[in-house]
């Protein structure tokens, strides 16, 4: 017996059209926070690239206006009885912007190319559940071993390791993007300029002006075209939120995708927050010989008044963070964990850290050097001056430093900082596994590098479980461990934070804080 799904990506594109009579251009403007190190699926990492990427780029599954996983680029989908295998029909319909059919092989090549280590893509991980995905990402096996197959120009297989009960989820990321063969095999790296490029998305990028915008205008072969009102898109490259701010007051933005948060009150009804599933967090180098003490690691995260970040700092609610896994999330055991502390008063607390950094030889003569290094962002800034504050009370002292968005995440990719980096993660899919497989050993995205055996097991015992409940049981233990090592320092949950226009329709706020261009409209 097959489980048969056949879900129609232009359903809910019928609910989201609105007629407009006789049709005017519309151009999207929206502040999209830093510059993009690459518009290449397989070598982005962050929202502001996601935003552009994809637009311009559909996979087998995409998004609704709410963030929920439905069909994109397949037309269809089918799963076996065991949960191993999952045939998708790729869309009659369904092609690249120069004309090019979209096709099976696309999705095997761009598959392959994801998991070839020379591609060194960071997020390939991400797509591990597939059969072999591991062996050949590390080298050990061979492209063609990938669990990947083109049964026919328009049906693809895809053969997993062990049944994964989020895995259309994680079919919506970037990571499991078809690219265009024949361009990057024209082409190669170069196959993402804008005279180069080709997407199957409803968008495609034309310029490129670095440190200034890029620009995508309405993809005429996309399939649910007739319902893509937004004819052009203009993204722009802004750390400064204050600056972001005044140029939307101004109307010279329709969308900020994030804002100071002393400024919720003054946005009004435009201000769009929202919980969603993501982590504001600390890292700490573990490779540094001063943090490797979990004492003095413990002591860190007990002198953080996690408690006036979202109400008082920040302004716009965010909940204070004593565990790993956001709250709510799908498949996992309700609170799994918190610090026996968390309910401490926050003088207590202090009291207790400090006699850790003593007992660990610090003192206000001899005080512990840090640096708090943290991308360009006022929100950001304000949190490393309250937590320089707070942390000299336990005998530290800090510099801070910062730096634009894509440089501060290649240093701590590569371990490139010298004490405490800041981070943020927002989950790609919502399942457990996403958060926690940040801690992994052999992840680039372990930007302290932390390391335990144990806990690493758990997560590989965890992939082979298939009972739900006791997967959420092993899950909840390595969550258990790494926080108890204080491998990292959550500080608090998520909320987004955009400005929208009240001339833009379409944008629903939501727990993943993706909004795609083609649900939107804009009235002039």
């Amino acid at each position: 017996m097959k489980f048969t799904t056949a879900l129609k990506a232009v359903a809910l594109a019928s609910v989201f059209s609105l007629s407009f009579g006789a049709v005017q251009a519309q151009t999207l403007h929206m502040m999209n926070g830093g510059e993009p190190a690459s518009l290449d699926p397989h070598r982005v990492s962050g929202d502001w690239e996601n935003r552009i990427v994809g637009d311009y780029i559909e996979g087998l599954m995409t998004e609704d206006a709410e963030g929920a996983p439905i069909l994109g680029a397949a037309g269809s989908y089918e799963v076996s009885e065991d949960g191993l295998v999952y045939t998708f029909k790729i869309r009659e319909d369904s092609v690249w912007s120069d004309g090019e059919p979209v096709t099976a092989g696309d999705f095997v090549f761009a598959f392959q190319r994801l998991m070839n280590p020379e591609t060194a893509a960071g997020y390939a991980y991400l797509q591990y559940p597939i059969k072999n995905a591991e062996a050949v990402n590390a080298g050990e096996m061979e492209l063609s071993e990938l669990g990947v197959a083109a049964i026919d120009d328009k049906t693809l297989e895809i053969t997993l390791e062990n049944p994964a009960p989020f895995f259309l989820g994680a079919l919506t990321h970037y990571t499991a993007y078809p690219v265009p063969q024949h361009a990057v095999e024209e082409f190669g790296d170069d196959w993402i300029q804008p005279e180069n490029i080709v997407g199957n998305g409803p968008y495609t990028p034309v310029e490129w002006v670095p440190g200034s915008h890029i620009k995508s205008v309405k993809s005429e072969s996309y399939h649910d075209a007739e319902n893509v009102q937004i004819e052009e898109v203009m993204y722009y490259a802004l750390d400064d939120l204050t600056a972001a701010v005044n140029r939307y007051r101004a109307g010279e933005f329709d969308i900020l995708t994030d804002f100071p948060a002393d400024q919720v009150t003054a946005l009004g009804e435009d201000a769009a927050v929202a919980a969603f599933q993501g982590v504001h967090y600390y890292v700490m180098n573990q490779n540094a010989e001063k943090l490797q003490d979990v004492n003095v690691r413990k002591a860190l995260s007990m002198a953080i008044n996690r408690e006036v970040i979202g109400p008082d700092l920040w302004g716009t609610g965010e909940v204070a963070a004593y565990s790993w896994v956001p709250p709510g999330t799908a498949n996992y055991v309700e609170d799994a964990f918190q610090y026996e502390w968390a309910d401490t008063p926050y003088g207590e607390r202090v009291e207790e850290a400090r006699a850790l950094m003593e007992a660990a030889g610090y003192s206000a003569d001899n005080p512990l050097q840090l640096t708090i290094n943290y991308n360009t962002n006022d929100n950001h800034q304000r949190l490393a001056v309250a937590i320089s504050s707070m942390w000299e009370q336990v005998h530290v002292t800090t510099e801070l430093s910062n730096a634009e968005v894509a440089v501060h995440y290649d240093a701590l990719q590569n371990n490139d900082f010298d004490s405490i980096g800041r981070a943020g993660w927002l989950m790609d899919y919502n399942d457990p596994i996403n958060m926690l497989e940040l801690l992994r050993s052999d992840i680039q995205y372990n930007y302290g590098r932390y390391s335990n055996p144990e806990f690493d097991q758990l997560l590989r015992d965890s992939a082979t479980e298939l009972d739900l409940e006791a997967r959420a049981e092993i899950l909840a233990k390595a969550e258990t461990i790494a926080m108890e090592d204080y491998a990292a320092l959550p500080l608090a949950f998520y909320v987004s934070r955009n400005a929208v226009s009240p001339r833009i329709e379409g944008f629903v706020p939501n727990a993943r804080d993706v909004h795609r261009t083609r649900w939107m409209s804009k009235s002039e």
